[in-house]
């Protein structure tokens, strides 16, 4: 085979390898938006703490892809200026409307408060507060016992269920996320308006009780109230006695014999008594 042959398929070779490149890198392009123009959107400059209220050190402008912005990205700083933070926010983390509270909201603990929804503190102790372990973002049911009705036996009554806990002193819920745990005299409960006049009610007229929950167990139970006299056990049954009771028969006494019959025979002026 001549040389200006290898040339040839040489460049045939070359002309079908750079086709096929062209056309593999123009569908490349279609599938990851080529034409995909940069927009600037707002990011976390560092990590952001829930009940921050954002400041111009807080975010920086970044640009991105269009198409992998996820929606309602804001694009000016400018729009969230000022807004409180109610979800923790990673550096480099877009910072979506999802993660702020609503404008003019401000910023701590009432931002963090739903609409239609109260915050309510109860003084608690290690052991009320489960040595701990409640802390924020758990769910606890609250139990007060105290005297109640028209007697004066002590009950245990379960008064609220899977309660929310924002705070633990005035710690919000970015440190459960951390990991971090503490003791404090005060827990922040989340609870409606009709509930936070129960739990009220139930920290004044008795004591109060945390029962932590797992996360995953929704489930609200009717549960009876307990009272203190079912605590002790039942009167016990007479034990019965292992003396043997000898009864004493009286033998009965022998009938007395009947009466004689006495029978008179008169003949003429001569009387005989006959008796039988």
């Amino acid at each position: 085979m001549n040389r200006s042959r290898l040339l040839m398929i040489g460049g045939l070779a070359l002309a079908v390898g750079l086709l096929a490149s062209y056309t593999v890198f123009n569908q490349l392009q279609a599938r990851s938006g080529g034409n995909d123009r940069m927009v600037s959107v707002v990011v976390a400059a560092s990590d952001i703490q829930i009940g921050s209220k954002l400041s111009d050190h807080d975010v920086r402008l970044a640009a991105f892809p269009q198409s992998s912005v996820p929606p309602g990205a804001f694009s000016r700083v400018s729009q969230v200026r000022e807004r409180g933070v109610i979800l923790p926010i990673s550096k480099g983390d877009f910072v979506l409307p999802d993660k702020l509270a609503a404008q003019d909201a401000g910023s701590g603990l009432p931002s963090m408060i739903p609409q239609g929804m109260r915050a309510v503190s109860v003084r608690v102790n290690d052991v009320v507060s489960v040595a701990g372990f409640v802390q924020p973002g758990t769910r606890v049911d609250i139990l007060a016992t105290g005297i109640h009705g028209t007697g004066n036996e002590d009950q245990t009554t379960t008064v609220l269920e899977n309660v929310a806990v924002i705070a633990v002193g005035r710690s919000l819920l970015d440190r459960v996320i951390a990991g971090e745990t503490q003791n404090a005299a005060v827990i922040t409960l989340l609870v409606s308006p009709d509930d936070a006049q129960k739990l009220t009610l139930a920290s004044q007229e008795g004591r109060i009780q945390l029962s932590l929950r797992n996360p995953l167990d929704t489930r609200k139970e009717s549960i009876a109230p307990t009272r203190a006299s079912s605590l002790a056990p039942g009167p016990l049954a007479p034990a019965e006695s292992k003396t043997k009771v000898h009864k004493l028969v009286a033998k009965a006494a022998p009938p007395a014999p009947p009466a004689p019959y006495q029978v008179e025979m008169i003949r003429g002026s001569k009387r005989d008594e006959t008796k039988f």
